[in-house]
């Protein structure tokens, strides 16, 4: 009989804290291979460029070993323990996992995003290190540990949809019609995973877990499929992509990378379904403790990426922020790429809660904004001569009922900048108010925050990355998602694609 392993409670700790700093700055290359794919199929000028934004600013992270994405995500791990294994070391297991988690968001060379609250009914603390995780366990025969550490932003996590379907209802129509109303938020292009059956919380489960595995679609339609959940899968990609909600939701040929099904049995009476998606953002590593030592992570070669002739700047119209007036604004087309430089504000839910409460109050606000536009951002903290880290967008709903407030004339904002769609409350304010709403990419944080080249704290400084900054932007890559009239590409994009496909009929039609 062999000797039995002994996992090591340092080993535990530094693998996973080596993990997440791993997942945070290296996409997974099977999905820069898919999204490369998808680049270079792409039909759609807007979504080709998002595209192209997302390939640049993953080799940029690789390079430079900074997060992908400003929102570094919550953690989960999934552990499949050997009920062989023998530990090593005072914790329980549950407190190194946390232990590695707080060490891989406190790592001063690379630090990543704190987003955890705790008394998330109540006060909305941030534990301010990103623990506790979100720990599933499995008991598997052996005395070896199998760890899948992974990062799920908020944007995607957010968009997570469950039901429980008849027996005889479609689980194809149901996705198909949930699909369109998720929006953009959760930054397609990216892969869906979907859990059938069990219960409620297993669906879900089984969901996240799917997103877990490799993106092999296509090697699953050169062979073709082998039961019921690949030719559901199959079906899915196709008629998915058919709804021309594409990159960004700007429309365009590829929304879904890959689909992933898991399944489980039910009672009889029920079909319980979970959905999950992955975003542009997909994080996660999977390893194996055996006793030997902390896991090793290697770096793919920057070979590994592809050189992508980005041209979105050539193209995109110049803008001065700090002399930016409605009848500019007012020139602009929804789609229009603009370049923007000058002072730019910043403020996400916290701080339009704060805002919205000093108004409310009668009180001076400790910002002027009148005449200016807002960035929908919580950044990195920055690292040597950054100006901040990563400062990608975040979802611009999120703010949809501060919107006519913030447009109105008590506060005087004139555009924001933020990600994925609008409400119609939010277009209709725009419109009455003469403002814009632009986006950036998301999934492209360290691209964005190049053009990023000063920053300082105006308000709120105890919010931390929801406090109020203003950025000194030069050439920032943006889109016109909603302009003055109304106008909105996330509705426009979609709709043109979708035609042009021609798979998939208009909704009423």
């Amino acid at each position: 009989m062999s000797a039995q392993r002994v996992i090591r409670q340092e080993d535990v700790i530094q693998s996973v804290a080596d993990a997440f700093q791993f997942i945070s700055i290296y996409h997974p290359l099977d999905f820069v291979e898919a999204v490369k794919a998808a680049y270079e199929r792409e039909e759609s000028p807007a979504a080709k460029d998002a595209l192209a934004q997302i390939l640049i600013n993953s080799r940029l992270c690789a390079e430079g070993r900074r997060p992908l994405c400003q929102d570094t995500g919550i953690a989960v791990v999934f552990l499949k323990v050997g009920r062989d294994a023998r530990w090593e070391g005072a914790m329980s297991v549950d407190e190194m996992v946390n232990e590695g988690v707080r060490r891989a968001y406190l790592n001063p060379d690379n630090p990543l995003r704190a987003s955890v609250l705790a008394d998330p009914a109540g006060a909305r603390r941030n534990t301010r290190d990103n623990t506790p995780a979100v720990i599933h366990y499995e008991i598997v025969p052996g005395d070896r540990v199998e760890v899948t550490c992974a990062a799920k932003g908020g944007g995607s996590e957010n968009k997570a949809q469950f039901t429980v379907l008849n027996p005889s209802d479609s689980l194809v129509d149901w996705v198909l019609s949930v699909l369109p109303r998720m929006g953009a938020g959760w930054c397609p292009p990216g892969i869906l995973g979907i859990g059938i059956g069990g219960t409620p919380e297993k669906a879900l489960l089984l969901a996240k877990e799917a997103l877990l595995a490799p993106i092999d679609i296509q090697a699953l339609r050169a062979r073709g499929p082998r039961n019921r959940a690949e030719e559901l899968r199959l079906e899915l990609m196709e008629k998915v992509n058919d709804l021309g909600i594409g990159a960004q939701g700007l429309g365009g040929l590829t929304t879904v990378l890959d689909v992933k099904i898991l399944d489980y049995p039910t009672h009889a009476a029920s079909l319980p379904v979970g959905l999950i998606p992955n975003c542009a953002a997909t994080r996660h590593v999977h390893f194996t403790l055996d006793g030997s030592g902390p896991a090793a992570f290697t770096p793919p070669p920057l070979s590994a990426w592809p050189e992508v002739a980005w041209d979105g700047p050539a193209r995109s119209r110049r803008v001065n922020l700090d002399a930016l007036t409605k009848a500019d604004t007012a020139q602009w087309r929804a789609g229009e790429q603009l370049l923007l430089s000058g002072k730019l504000l910043t403020g996400r839910d916290a701080a339009h809660k704060r805002i919205a409460d000093m108004v409310a109050r009668g009180e001076p606000l400790p910002v002027d904004f009148r005449n200016r536009f807002i960035y929908y951002v919580g950044p990195v903290d920055a690292v040597r001569d950054e100006a901040v880290g990563p400062a990608g967008p975040t979802t611009a709903s999120r703010m949809d009922k501060f919107t006519e407030l913030m447009l109105g004339e008590q506060v005087g904002l004139i555009g924001m900048v933020g990600k994925s769609e609008r409400g119609p409350g939010t277009i209709a304010s725009l419109r009455a108010h003469g403002g814009v709403y632009c986006i950036a990419v998301g999934g492209a944080a360290y691209l964005v925050s190049k053009a990023i080249k000063a920053a300082r704290v105006l308000a709120f400084p105890e919010l931390g990355m929801e406090a109020v900054y203003e950025f000194e932007v030069v050439d920032m890559p943006v889109t016109v998602a909603v302009d003055s009239s109304g106008e909105s590409v996330h509705e426009s994009g979609p709709r043109e694609w979708r035609m042009r496909i021609g798979k998939i009929p208009l909704a009423g039609h």
